[in-house]
């Protein structure tokens, strides 16, 4: 059973005010993730005219990055003030984006109505992988795109994704992850499977530099030892 001291989700309701105030330097950290995922995920999809569900998209900032290329958008997230800011701040920037709370081990759209789903940075909070996961597998068209990225679950991967980024330098609040909750690759792979999923490309994911402001860039990394992203396909299509 997961610590319940961990796996804080609370804090993205505590920063929805400043989510897009480059205020909050974990926040801005989460910000900097977006370009480093798409450095990888863009030279696997083309998102323009595609139905996307951004899973777990806290204040937007993956989902606006969607709709700026051309992607239909639909964000989904528990944590209500997040998404009352994702709104607001959509509204701002002239995007048309469809925000639900909720979480995604139940999901209220029907079979098929989603050409990809994007899932960052939550598959290692959710209450029930494998029951979030068969959904999203539902939720897609055959033929659709799972893009995802996790925390790999080791002894290497806790050093840093907890005792360096949440306990030390304070990338991330203390309480932010449960290490039980990490995943292994393998691990994954084979849960994707299970749910209908077939696994495609996984590399790493870490810092590549740092910002004017001392604030890690990120991109894709060769070893997938701490952080790590990828891609996974429904039959068909």
């Amino acid at each position: 059973m997961a610590d319940r001291a961990r796996n804080d989700l609370s804090i993205y309701d505590d920063a929805a005010d400043a989510w897009w105030s480059d205020e909050i330097r974990w926040v801005r950290t989460l910000k900097n993730l977006v370009p480093g995922r798409f450095r990888f995920f863009d030279r696997h999809v083309d998102w323009q005219g595609k139905r996307v569900l951004d899973l777990g998209c806290a204040g937007g900032f993956m989902a606006e990055a969607l709709a700026r290329r051309g992607a239909t958008v639909t964000g989904r997230d528990p944590a209500e003030d997040a998404i009352r800011a994702a709104r607001e701040h959509a509204a701002q920037e002239g995007l048309s984006i469809a925000y639900d709370v909720g979480v995604g081990e139940d999901m209220p759209y029907a079979d098929g109505s989603f050409d990809a789903v994007v899932c960052v940075d939550v598959l290692e909070h959710v209450r029930d992988l494998d029951q979030t996961l068969s959904e999203c597998a539902r939720v897609l068209a055959p033929g659709g795109v799972f893009a995802f990225d996790t925390i790999n679950r080791n002894r290497v991967a806790r050093f840093f994704a907890i005792t360096m980024a949440e306990d030390v330098v304070g990338v991330l609040p203390k309480g932010t992850h449960d290490p039980d909750m990490f995943i292994p690759p393998d691990d994954l792979r084979a849960r994707m499977e299970a749910a209908g999923l077939s696994p495609g490309p996984f590399t790493g994911l870490g810092p590549r530099g740092v910002t004017k402001r001392f604030d890690l860039k990120f991109g894709p990394l060769p070893m997938q030892t701490v952080q790590y992203m990828g891609l996974a396909t429904k039959a068909g299509g």
